[in-house]
C-alpha cells in the first residue's frame, strides 16, 4: 500500500515538474493555448452554428458577401456561412489527424518497440521491410491507397496511417535502443520476465517521451497532408466542411473572393503552427538535460 502511494506521488511530482518546466517556454503555452481554443470550437460546433441552416444550407441572395459583423468570415457562393463552415472543419481536420496518427501509433509502436529490444536479424528484416517505403514519398502513397480505396474520411485517415507507421516505428525503436541495457532491465529479464512484459512494463515508459514528441508533430504533419489530398479531390469529398475541401472549392472565386482561401488557409497554418508549439514545448519540458 505504501509503496502505491509512493509510485502515485512520484508521478504527481513528475507531472507538476514537466508542467514547470513547459510554462517556462512562452511560445508552447501560446501554442496550447490556441490549439485548446480550436478543440473547443470543434468540440461544440454544433452547439454553436446550425449545421443545416450555417453550413450545409444555401442562400442565394447572400452569396459572395464579404466579411462583415453579421459573416465575421463572409459567405461563399452558396451564400453559406463561413465562418460556422470553418467551425465544422476544425472537427474535420482535427479528428482525422488525431485518429490518423493514434492508428499508426497502434501499429508502429509495436513493431519499433519489438524490433529494438530484440535486435539481431529480427531488427534488421524489420528495418528492411521499413526501409522499403522509403521508396515511396509519403503523400504519394497516400494517393494511392485513396485512389484505389475511395475517397472518404475513413480511406484518407487509413491512408494517412500507413504513412505514418514507419516513421513511428524508427522513433521507437531509437528510443527502445537507448534504454534495453539498463540495470532495470537486466534485473527484470533475470527474475524470468518476458519480452511482451518488460517491453511494456519497463521499458516503454522509460522511452516514452520522445515517441510523444513525435506523435504530437506528426498531427500537424498529417492535418498539411488531409488538407493537400481534399484540395486534389483525394481527401474528403466536397461539400463536407474540410479545411482542405473548402480551399478546393473556393480556389475559383480567388480573384473574386480572395477570404474563401485566405481564411481556411490561415486556419490550417494557425493550427499546425500552435501543434509544433505545443511538439517543442513538449520536447523542451521532457528533455532531462534542458531541466534547471
Amino acid at each position: 500500500m505504501e509503496h502505491a502511494v509512493s509510485s502515485i506521488g512520484t508521478k504527481q511530482s513528475r507531472i507538476k515538474e514537466t508542467w514547470r518546466q513547459y510554462r517556462r517556454n512562452k511560445g508552447a503555452v501560446v501554442g496550447l493555448i490556441v490549439i485548446t481554443f480550436i478543440v473547443l470550437i470543434a468540440i461544440f460546433a454544433g452547439v454553436i452554428w446550425d449545421y443545416s441552416t450555417d453550413v450545409s444550407g444555401m442562400d442565394p441572395v447572400n452569396r459572395l458577401i464579404s466579411p462583415s459583423l453579421e459573416h465575421p468570415f463572409g459567405t461563399d457562393n452558396f451564400g453559406r456561412d463561413m465562418l460556422a463552415r470553418v467551425g465544422y472543419g476544425a472537427r474535420y481536420s482535427l479528428v482525422i489527424g488525431v485518429a490518423a496518427t493514434l492508428f499508426g501509433l497502434l501499429v508502429g509502436l509495436p513493431i519499433g518497440a519489438l524490433a529494438g529490444y530484440i535486435g539481431g536479424k529480427f531488427d534488421d528484416i524489420i528495418m528492411r521491410f521499413l526501409d522499403s517505403f522509403d521508396i515511396i514519398p509519403n503523400i504519394l502513397l497516400a494517393v494511392t491507397i485513396v485512389a484505389a480505396l475511395g475517397t472518404n474520411i475513413l480511406n484518407l485517415t487509413i491512408a494517412l496511417a500507413v504513412t505514418s507507421v514507419p516513421i513511428l516505428a524508427r522513433i521507437t525503436r531509437a528510443s527502445v535502443m537507448t534504454v534495453r541495457f539498463n540495470e532495470y532491465i537486466e534485473s527484470a529479464r533475470a527474475i524470468g520476465g518476458s519480452n511482451v512484459y518488460i517491453i511494456f512494463r519497463h521499458v516503454l515508459p522509460n522511452c516514452f517521451s520522445p515517441i510523444l514528441v513525435q506523435c504530437t508533430l506528426r498531427i500537424g504533419v498529417t492535418i498539411i497532408t488531409a488538407s493537400s489530398l481534399s484540395f486534389i479531390g483525394l481527401g474528403v469529398p466536397i461539400p463536407t466542411p474540410e479545411w482542405g475541401a473548402l480551399l478546393s472549392a473556393s480556389r475559383a472565386f480567388i480573384i473574386q473572393a480572395p477570404y474563401l482561401t485566405i481564411i481556411p488557409g490561415l486556419a490550417i497554418m494557425v493550427t499546425v503552427m500552435a501543434i509544433n508549439l505545443v511538439g517543442d514545448g513538449l520536447r523542451d519540458a521532457l528533455d532531462p538535460k534542458l531541466k534547471r
